[in-house]
């Protein structure tokens, strides 16, 4: 009787895995695990992104939003296990200054969705007119909680609406600044792990329309680089980095020949030139050899790009503060040598537009560096998105926070830009996961010349 039951109950569990696998090849949007996603965009090419549960063929058919009689498709990819079922595809049939509808498909049917599936492609102005108006958000330190792999006591992620928030304002952009995924013990010591925290946290609801009509860019920090306060020893980096360019769309990895997270991308009169503090790190407790964040080819790299570039805000990104003149946490104050020498360079060079944007710190401040005979330096530290928050730090004696901008509740920032080409203002506003405003702070281009 045993053996017969035995054989009845897996039997049992033939049929319902026959019929669960019918399903999913008979409903495309059961077999979406998470997006679609809006990568990057060029004037001729867009990124397009979306992940499936089990191995399947994706494309994207879209057309311009007043034009939905002229269609057009990407290239077939074949999800698979081995790339967590991703799938990266271009369009490649556009046009700058164009706004696009998209479509999904998976196996060849239509996947829908309750949301606006969108993408845009930057304005072509250069010559011809002013700089476009355009908004960008930004945040960083997302955790998603998954019961079973939390600590003891308080669960450390909350308020997810923020991501509904954020895409109601509507944004063109989403530059995520770091710890925009939080590997646990679990995970990060092997690959396998790591595809896993990503679906997890690409999965989440409240996130999806946020990427489906908004162009993500990203960053990292030591959570999605690797363990907590991870540096270059940190074996694991390369599944790491891995996992951050199957789930991203950013326009590149690395310079120079060597492989990060390091991109550069424009939009507008603004460039944004994203580092990698980790990769190059030296570890914290090491007491001989060079303390480096960036490492020298970096910076250079990073000089060099700068130097190189007409826009009118360029934009440093890094996971952890620059300017904050604290050493405390990880600051860059913790490497003083190396980061006086990046503060010297840009004076040296007479770089023009320079503003910081870093997360990490789980607070949102702005830091305003007075310079003799140049311009401030500002940065902008937005964080947290819905990881746990750090009240704490509005005691801490840091002589650069203008007064008024300290935020410790879970929060985001639009920046607006507007304004004639020599005229241009950028309005910097913090927002609540309601959506209240906490605070705003504007800067004319004139005012960092």
């Amino acid at each position: 009787m045993k053996f017969f039951h035995r054989m009845l109950m897996l039997l049992c569990v033939v049929i319902m895995t026959a019929k669960t696998g019918e399903i999913l090849a008979q409903n495309p949007d059961s077999l979406l695990q998470s997006g679609p996603m809006v990568g990057y965009a060029q004037m001729r090419e867009v990124a397009l992104w979306a992940q499936t549960k089990q191995a399947a063929r994706v494309k994207f058919v879209y057309y311009e939003t007043t034009i939905a009689s002229v269609r057009y498709e990407t290239d077939e990819v074949q999800t698979s296990k081995n790339d967590a079922f991703t799938a990266h595809c271009l369009a490649t049939d556009v046009e700058p200054s164009r706004k696009y509808t998209y479509e999904l498909y998976i196996n060849g049917k239509k996947v829908n969705r309750p949301y606006p599936l969108e993408f845009q492609t930057p304005k072509l102005w250069q010559w011809r007119g002013d700089p476009p108006t355009f908004k960008v958000a930004m945040g960083s330190c997302a955790y998603v909680n998954e019961i079973q792999y939390e600590r003891p006591g308080k669960y450390y992620g909350s308020e997810y609406q923020i991501f509904t928030t954020i895409h109601a304002k509507r944004p063109d952009l989403m530059l995520w600044l770091g710890d925009n995924v939080y590997t646990r013990e679990v995970d990060w010591n092997s690959r396998t792990g790591v595809l896993k925290r990503y679906t997890h946290t690409r999965s989440l609801p409240e996130m999806q329309p946020l990427l489906a009509s908004t162009h993500n860019y990203a960053l990292w920090d030591d959570h999605d680089y690797g363990p907590n306060d991870a540096d270059r020893s940190f074996w694991g980096k390369h599944f790491t980095l891995d996992a951050f360019k199957l789930f991203w769309a950013n326009p590149s990895y690395g310079v120079m020949g060597k492989p990060s997270c390091i991109t550069q991308f424009e939009w507008g009169d603004a460039e944004f030139f994203c580092l990698d503090d980790r990769t190059f790190r030296s570890p914290n407790n090491r007491k001989t050899g060079a303390r480096e964040m960036f490492g020298d080819e970096q910076i250079q790299w990073l000089i060099d790009a700068l130097s190189s570039s007409k826009a009118t805000f360029k934009f440093i990104a890094a996971g952890g503060q620059i300017l904050n003149p604290l050493a405390i946490f990880e600051n860059y104050a913790t490497f003083p040598e190396e980061r006086q020498k990046l503060l010297d360079l840009i004076e040296k060079e007479g770089i023009k537009g320079v503003i910081f944007l870093t997360g990490d710190r789980h607070h949102t401040e702005l830091n305003k560096l007075e310079r003799k005979g140049t311009y401030p330096l500002y940065e902008f530290t937005i964080s947290s998105l819905t990881a746990g928050t750090n009240p704490k730090a509005v005691d801490e004696a840091n002589p650069l926070r203008v007064s008024g901008t300290f935020t410790a509740e879970h929060n985001f920032a639009v920046f607006e830009f507007s304004g004639a080409f020599k005229d241009r203002t950028l309005k910097c506003t913090v927002y609540n996961p309601a959506g209240k405003e906490l605070w705003t702070y504007s800067i004319n281009s004139k005012d960092i010349r």
